[in-house]
């Protein structure tokens, strides 16, 4: 009888890290998705950017916004201009461990803006790659008070700022002291 029990026990274990895995190759599609129609939508912009906006700027919202079409050589922000390279090795290395990483993700949250990372990443990275732009990245949205941006940095600093929200959200479970 024991041994029955303990292999009931062993079976219950294995069933809830089934039920974790199914749930997780649940919601891994739903990060690469996310990521794909981000990145389209982004490359998308992009092209309409460099079509329209190449006779000059336009001004929205009575000029509070202007598409205005620039180039980034470096990171977000305009950041380590003139190392495209850096940047695009960078990318391509955490859209790897996004993709490992997000295998055990469970929650649909965190798949949506793991998917938002990486769709702005693979977005930035096809411009570096497969644009005539020596390695720069396509920017058109001038708020006047941020650096000119795009639809892939937008997504990026959006699933980042899930991820911290979803990760401050998430409390841990109290455990037990020496007592109990």
């Amino acid at each position: 009888m024991h041994g029955l029990q303990a292999a009931r026990g062993a079976g219950s274990v294995a069933s809830v890290a089934d039920g974790r895995t199914r749930r997780a190759r649940g919601v891994y599609p739903l990060l690469v998705a996310t990521a794909a129609v981000v990145a389209v939508v982004d490359q998308v912009t992009k092209e309409l950017a460099l079509r329209s906006l190449r006779d000059g700027a336009i001004d929205l919202f009575g000029g509070a916004v202007t598409l205005r079409l620039t180039y980034n050589s470096g990171g977000a922000f305009g950041l380590l201009q003139g190392l495209p390279g850096l940047f695009l090795l960078a990318t391509l290395v955490i859209a790897g461990l996004i993709l490992v990483w997000a295998r055990g993700v469970e929650e649909r949250g965190s798949a949506v803006a793991l998917g938002m990372i990486l769709g702005g990443g693979l977005g930035n990275a096809a411009d570096r790659i497969a644009r005539d732009l020596g390695g720069r990245v396509v920017d058109f949205v001038d708020l006047h008070f941020w650096p000119v941006f795009n639809v892939a940095d937008s997504a990026i600093v959006v699933g980042v700022c899930l991820v911290l929200l979803l990760g401050a959200r998430r409390r841990p479970s109290p455990r037990p002291g020496p007592g109990h």
